[in-house]
């Protein structure tokens, strides 16, 4: 059921999923097998050639759990297909390694999140792969860095930590005139947050460890793909429209994209038939359930966290011990008009604020709070908080984690959906503890 009339508060309860003939269980079962029988050799032959897609082989490949999280997460985006894997660092590596070789780059906006910017930094760079890390604020100069061997441009909704908000039409427009896909990492702001498809983005990637499942319980990740990108016309991207030696020669995009009224899912399919098939980063029947549940309620938790984390951006900005507070949400941050442009919901629930007595006021305030919660995770329904300097961006030098925004006294926080007067309150007594 992926009736594209349905509000995305029924799509996330529906779309991907009718009850099955034998049980006739309302709740999406969790398929915990790892292989399926066929029905004869003809239909195994079927599936291996990808003449019938409705079936299942392997679970490292596709399993119906996870499947119906797939449909609704495409439901929820408009996009034609979704993959996911084991953590939103898998999609993202699956997602560059699809389409990017030795010698080739991609071309990154410079604020990420800290275990991005240190597989983009580091880990791509033993396979010969190039990102060049530019200020993505300027779509000039991110287009200045492309050339001949660019297969992508890569950034985040919105930056983290430093919660920029950039141009993410004037982005996709400088991609598409080099005829290379725009991917954006929408983790902090999925639908109904934003949606990036409508903006110019060819690719979201996700780690639905955060909001989108939403209870920390479970990790995974997800590519979604927008369907409309021209693989063929680009002319760059064998990998997609050239016969596949790995797969029996077969063209991903003659195969799927080429017959008049059939969405195109060349990319998910060739990600699912190569590096999910040879490295097998697949997401777990047990984690897919328990994501379904997470999402079944990411439209209400969304609106609540939005509205949370604008009471409480107020509130620190106000706050005497408080130096300066980055939430794209306030009057006084320089992303503010695009936020309100982008995000009309608000921007998120994630961004960092300085304390004032620097690096060791930061800590005693980290070590004081007592509603909130100190961990490395961001977006599920509780407030959490850390410091980045000494955990998330450590391994990155002082002077890159300056350039990333992370400065030695600021504490990240994502506004949970606690009540908005409770969470003020801890914070407030443990400002008040850092500074006694």
């Amino acid at each position: 059921m992926s009736n594209p009339k349905l509000h995305i508060e029924s799509m996330v309860l529906h779309s991907g999923h009718t009850p099955d003939s034998q049980t006739l269980s309302r709740a999406v079962p969790i398929y915990q097998t790892s292989s399926y029988v066929f029905k004869d050799t003809q239909h195994a032959a079927d599936l291996f050639a990808l003449r019938d897609t409705s079936g299942f082989i392997y679970t490292r490949i596709g399993n119906p759990t996870t499947d119906v999280l797939e449909r609704r997460l495409a439901a929820i985006h408009g996009g034609t297909a979704a993959i996911c894997t084991a953590s939103g660092m898998s999609a993202i590596f699956y997602t560059v390694a699809a389409i990017t070789g030795a010698g080739q780059n991609i071309v990154s906006g410079s604020n990420l999140y800290g275990g991005t910017h240190v597989l983009f930094e580091n880990t791509l760079k033993r396979f010969g792969i190039e990102v060049r890390f530019v200020d993505s604020s300027n779509p000039a100069k991110v287009e200045a860095a492309i050339d001949a061997k660019t297969r992508m441009v890569f950034t985040e909704s919105i930056g983290n930590p430093k919660c920029n908000v950039d141009d993410i039409k004037a982005l996709a427009d400088a991609a598409h005139r080099h005829q290379i896909p725009f991917v954006v990492d929408n983790t902090v702001s999925p639908p109904p947050i934003f949606n990036p498809f409508d903006h110019g983005a060819d690719i979201a990637v996700y780690s639905l460890t955060k909001i989108i499942g939403g209870h920390g319980n479970s990790i995974g990740g997800a590519v979604v793909e927008a369907g409309g990108f021209d693989w063929a016309k680009a002319g760059k991207f064998p990998e997609i429209t050239a016969p596949d030696p790995s797969y029996h020669g077969l063209n991903f995009w003659e195969a799927l994209c080429t017959l008049e009224g059939t969405p195109c899912t060349a990319f998910c399919v060739k990600l699912r038939t190569g590096l999910m098939r040879d490295i097998g980063a697949a997401l777990g029947p047990m984690n897919s359930f328990l994501i379904l549940q997470g999402l079944e309620t990411l439209p209400l938790r969304a609106t609540a966290h939005c509205e949370n984390a604008r009471k409480v951006a107020a509130f620190l900005e106000k706050h005497p011990f408080v130096k300066w507070v980055n939430f794209a949400g306030l009057t006084s941050h320089p992303d503010y008009a695009r936020s309100q442009k982008y995000f009309p919901m608000g921007p998120s629930a994630v961004f960092g604020f300085g304390l004032r007595g620097g690096l060791e006021a930061g800590k005693k305030f980290i070590e004081s709070v007592k509603l909130c919660s100190h961990l490395a995770n961001i977006l599920d329904a509780r407030t959490l908080v850390i410091h980045p300097a000494t955990t998330t961006h450590s391994q990155l030098p002082p002077a890159e984690q300056l350039k990333a925004g992370v400065e030695p006294e600021m504490v990240r926080i994502s506004v949970g959906i606690e009540h908005a007067d409770d969470i003020i309150a801890d914070l407030g007594q443990a400002l008040k503890a850092a500074h006694q």
